[in-house]
C-alpha cells in the first residue's frame, strides 16, 4: 500500500490505526505505542524542535504500509517509504529524518563500539537485513548529511522506545504539534 498524506487529520487517523497493529517487539506493544514513546523521549531532550518530535512520532509509519511478504522489504525499505508518505505534508526535514533512522542504526554500529549491545533482538535481526554496519566510506557520506546529528538522536530515541507498559502522552496530545509542522 502506497500512501501520501495530504492533511494532518489524515495522518493522525492513520497513526491511530497503528494502535491496532502489534510491533515486532512484543505482543500488546503496538506500532503506535512505539512512535509515542519515541516522540516523548525526544521531547525530554529537544522540547522546542517540533519537527524532530514529529519525526519520532512517525518514523515507523511505513511498517504497516509495506507488506511483509517474506523478502524483508518492510525492514529494508520502511524508512524510505515512510519518508515518501510524509514529505508533502511534513516537509523535507521530517521526511529526511524518517528516511535516515535506518542508516543511523547501521552508522552507530560502526561508530559506537557499545551501541550494538543495546539493540533489541528484533533490531539485531533487522540490522542484518538492512546491510549490517556501515563501511567507513558509507559512514563518511552519512556524516555529511544535513540531518546527520538529528538522525542519530532519532535513532537512539527509537532504540529506547520499546518499553511495554511505559506511560507517555497519547496521540491526541501530539495532534497540535503535528498540525503545526504540517502548516509550515
Amino acid at each position: 500500500m502506497t500512501i501520501t498524506f495530504t492533511t494532518a487529520d489524515e495522518l493522525l487517523a492513520f497513526l491511530a490505526t497503528m494502535g491496532e497493529t502489534d510491533s515486532d517487539e512484543a505482543v500488546g506493544f503496538t506500532e503506535l505505542d512505539h512512535g509515542l514513546q519515541c516522540a516523548a523521549d525526544l521531547a525530554a531532550n529537544h522540547p522546542d524542535d517540533a519537527e524532530l518530535l514529529v519525526a519520532g512520532l512517525v518514523h515507523d509509519v511505513a511498517h504497516t504500509m509495506v507488506p511483509d511478504d517474506g523478502d524483508h522489504a518492510r525492514i529494508d525499505r520502511h524508512g524510505e517509504v515512510g519518508a515518501s508518505a510524509v514529505r508533502t505534508l511534513l516537509g523535507d526535514r521530517v521526511a529526511d529524518l524518517v528516511a535516515a533512522h535506518v542508516p543511523a542504526k547501521r552508522y552507530l554500529v560502526l561508530a559506537d563500539p557499545d551501541y550494538a549491545a543495546t539493540l533489541s533482538a528484533v533490531s539485531v535481526a533487522s540490522l542484518v537485513e538492512q546491510g549490517g554496519a556501515m563501511t567507513p566510506a558509507e559512514a563518511e557520506a552519512f556524516e555529511a548529511l544535513a540531518c546527520f546529528a538529528d538522525a542519530v538522536e532519532l535513532r537512539r530515541a527509537d532504540d529506547r522506545a520499546k518499553v511495554v507498559g511505559r506511560v507517555v502522552p497519547d496521540l491526541s496530545s501530539w495532534a497540535p504539534v503535528v498540525r503545526s509542522v504540517a502548516t509550515r
